[in-house]
């Protein structure tokens, strides 16, 4: 019996290969084996995607550029953006920490974002390009790099520590790198794999 893999997929509990069926929206795939859920298609996925990463890719400006915090200590008053904190990391002498966040905090996050919004744009539009495979996996390697939450913890750890031992404002740059933060998370949340996966593929067909 000829078994059409495009449609196979694997339970993530039990390990059992399921033939789905074309499943409409409301409706989910279970597994015949252990009962759990294989595969729920999401709503507007390409619109909420893309709609999502531009406002990623529009608040990666602000979250880098403004600053997140101000310190007033011993009658001066200094405050920082997050480009500044790898600028002032560098010229410290720590390349290492400088470098890692540099690219955990904002190149790989940019890459994500950009990443999603062009594969959603070129499917809309029905642009075929051989690359777009390429693109969809660097997007899943780069999926559990995005460190901007790490990032975001540092600082409110930092911000309470400080508070004890100097007056502390809050920059302008917080809010955008909350936005950012919740940008990132809700990409995650959007984005349809498997229905993305099977546009890629038929547009190659």
């Amino acid at each position: 019996m000829q078994v059409n893999t495009d449609t196979l997929i694997a339970c993530q509990l039990c390990d059992t290969l399921v033939n789905i069926p074309q499943i409409s929206s409301g409706e989910k795939a279970i597994c015949p084996c252990c009962q759990s859920v294989l595969y729920v298609p999401k709503k507007h996925s390409l619109e909420r995607t893309q709609a999502i990463s531009l406002a990623g890719l529009l608040l990666l400006l602000p979250a880098t550029q403004l600053p997140l915090m101000g310190i007033y200590a011993a009658g001066k008053y200094h405050q920082t953006s997050l480009l500044e904190c790898i600028t002032l990391l560098t010229n410290n002498g720590f390349y290492l920490i400088a470098f890692c966040v540099l690219i955990f905090t904002i190149v790989v996050p940019a890459v994500r974002l950009f990443t999603a919004f062009y594969l959603t744009y070129c499917l809309q539009r029905n642009i075929n390009k051989p690359f777009l495979m390429v693109f969809f996996r660097s997007y899943h390697l780069l999926d559990n790099w995005a460190m901007i939450h790490v990032f975001f913890l540092g600082v409110i750890v930092s911000l309470y520590k400080l508070v004890d031992i100097a007056d502390v404002a809050i920059g302008a740059g917080i809010a955008s790198l909350v936005m950012l933060l919740m940008c990132s998370t809700m990409l995650s949340v959007c984005i349809d794999y498997r229905y993305l996966w099977t546009e890629l593929e038929r547009s190659h067909e």
